[in-house]
């Protein structure tokens, strides 16, 4: 009876994980089960808390920072941005004007959908603009400041 309880807690930690963006609960759920296992085996409840207990902390602290490490953005990481991470802070011509709801500029020989970050500004083609962050498949950008080499 005991390990079908921690494996409901088990469960019920998951799915408390997936409303989170912490990679934390989870390893309590992973705990629950390692109790469960001991439960199963017939240990006491004594020694099925101490099992949670242990396997929680040290999956906390073997395999999370390993995780958090891997979250982080290039930046941050000190590492070579790449995919959608290394167009922000790109350069950009405008192509077609960039408005608040439409705009086209090529960045690096792609065209990209656009946006203007602060919604009193509009870019008209052949401006140069900076690419502050990659929406989806848009780009936000903001004038370019920086004369063109």
């Amino acid at each position: 009876m005991d390990a079908v309880l921690w494996v409901v807690l088990a469960v019920a930690l998951a799915i408390g994980e997936a409303f989170t963006a912490t990679f934390l609960i989870i390893f309590f759920a992973v705990g629950a089960l390692a109790a469960a296992g001991a439960a199963a085996l017939g240990a006491p409840v004594l020694v099925q808390a101490i099992v949670f207990a242990v396997v929680s902390a040290l999956s906390v602290g073997a395999i999370r920072p390993i995780i958090v490490k891997h979250q982080r953005s290039a930046a941050e990481s000190g590492e070579t941005p790449f995919g959608l991470e290394a167009l922000e802070g790109a350069s950009a011509t405008v192509l077609e004007e960039v408005d608040t709801d439409h705009g086209l500029v090529k960045i690096d020989g792609e065209l990209w959908q656009a946006r203007v970050m602060d919604h009193t500004e509009k870019y008209q083609p052949g401006q140069r603009v900076r690419v502050v962050k990659v929406k989806g498949a848009t780009a936000i950008v903001w004038r370019d400041d920086m004369p063109n080499i």
